[in-house]
This record gives C-alpha cells, sequence and structure tokens, in this order.
C-alpha cells in the first residue's frame, strides 16, 4: 500500500513517516513533499491508497486539493494533519472527514490508517471535502454529515426533528423525509452537536430539537410530543432542567 505525506514542515514529514514506518506494517512505500503541487504530481505518479495531507501550507492549502485533481485521480483516501483549533476540529467531525491533530499520537494514526483502509473508494471523500471547506469559511456551522448506504447524506440541524437510539445504531428523524437509520451509536451524536443550542437530551434513548416540541405532558412520569408526533420519555433527573429550558424558550 501506497501512502503519501504532504507537509511544509520538514520534523513533521519526517516524524509521521518514521510512525508509519515503525508501526504500519501494511504500508509499503512511503513518499513525501513539501507543498500540495509537487504531491499532487507524486500522487499522480504513484497512486496512493492513503494521502496524509496538512491544512496549512504557503501557497496552498491543503483544502484545495481537489482543485487541481481530477476524478479519475480522486481514488484515495485522505488524513488531515492539523494544528488547528478546536472551533476548526468540530468541522471536521461533522463533516465526517479524518485528521490527526498535531502533535501527532501513535494509538490515533493506527487508528486513522485503519479506518481509511476500510474506507478506500468508498467514502466519497471530496464531497466531505466540499463540505469542510464550507464550515470552515464561517462560525455558523448548518448541516452534519449522515453516513447511508449509498454514500453521506449532508443534513441541516434545523431539519432535525430527533435522535433516537436503536442499539449501537441511532434512528434520525428529519423534516419532509422518512426515518434514516445511521451505523453510529447515539452518543456519537450527543458529541458532535454538543455546541449546537437547540439540541437536548432528556433521556439516554433520546436526543431533540427543541424547536419541534409540539407538547409536554405531565401524567405518567412526563413526557413530550414532537411534531411528527413520536412521544419522547423524561429522565426523573432531567426534568427540572427541561422544564426551565422550555420556559425560556422563544
Amino acid at each position: 500500500m501506497n501512502v503519501v505525506i504532504i507537509d511544509d514542515e520538514p520534523k513533521a514529514r519526517k516524524l509521521l513517516k518514521i510512525l508509519i514506518e515503525e508501526n504500519c506494517p501494511k504500508v509499503t512505500a512511503i513518499f513525501t513533499a513539501e507543498d500540495l503541487l509537487s504531491g499532487i504530481e507524486i500522487i499522480k505518479e504513484k497512486q496512493p491508497q492513503i494521502v496524509f495531507l496538512d491544512i496549512e501550507m504557503p501557497e496552498h492549502s491543503g483544502l484545495e486539493i481537489f482543485d487541481f485533481i481530477d476524478e479519475t485521480h480522486r481514488n484515495f483516501e485522505i488524513i488531515f494533519t492539523t494544528a488547528y483549533s478546536e472551533y476548526a476540529v468540530k468541522a471536521f467531525e461533522l463533516s465526517a472527514v479524518d485528521y490527526l491533530l498535531k502533535p501527532l499520537r501513535l494509538d490515533k494514526l493506527n487508528d486513522a490508517i485503519e479506518k481509511a483502509i476500510v474506507n478506500i473508494g468508498k467514502s466519497h471523500i471530496n464531497i466531505k471535502l466540499d463540505e469542510l471547506q464550507k464550515s470552515l469559511k464561517t462560525s455558523n456551522f448548518k448541516k452534519i454529515a449522515l453516513p447511508v448506504a449509498d454514500g453521506i447524506k449532508f443534513v441541516n440541524f434545523e431539519d432535525i426533528i430527533l435522535l433516537k437510539a436503536d442499539g449501537m445504531y441511532t434512528k434520525v428523524n428529519v423534516l419532509n423525509t422518512s426515518e434514516i437509520l445511521i451505523s453510529k451509536p447515539l452518543k456519537h451524536f450527543e458529541e458532535l452537536l454538543d455546541t449546537i443550542p437547540m439540541f437536548y437530551r432528556p433521556h439516554r434513548s433520546y436526543l431533540i430539537n427543541l424547536k419541534y416540541i409540539k407538547e409536554y405532558y405531565k401524567k405518567d412520569g412526563g413526557y413530550i410530543i414532537m411534531d411528527n408526533n413520536e412521544s419522547v420519555s423524561i429522565s426523573k433527573d432531567k426534568k427540572e432542567e427541561f422544564l426551565t429550558i422550555v420556559q425560556n424558550i422563544g
């Protein structure tokens, strides 16, 4: 398996190369480049399966990679290496784009490579990257990437009515759309959406969008009816907090 490392920092390139050589036996050849354009020439020649790509580089950002590569050469996975802020990392997660934070950690590197190997040829990285670029241009994240059977579905936060736990899966109810089953646990979405004020977890099985609450009933321990008529339970320890929140809505 061929790997290309594109990073303008010599020490960063060298460190990543050594870590891969010593810990990733599935990688048989590693090529390096100090800028995006020279890296693209290597990609076209060597046809790697994985590209490690720095974002902040002189002349051209790593995010511009598909501006210079046609679709016939886009059969590789990208793992971004970044020292970006927490704000930018949230954009990566919401766009479902793989990344490694600098300084690099060996356990994260191994996980990223294994995930990339599984996803080669089927992760729709060009679509994800387009959405990531949009997110990084504004602090107002508006969409989340949902991995579905035939690709990636980008859904506006405002259109999500609720998310419901189903074992290690999550059922996502979206406005004017049939229910979407995602192979991620509810906790994954709770962590992704923790900075979006409109989402609230009233029960371990539900994450709801507060704007779609239709009614609240006190009987049977208290429960919520959403705009799609889904009944949502409220945990005893969340009831007081929930009532405080809804009284302040609007």
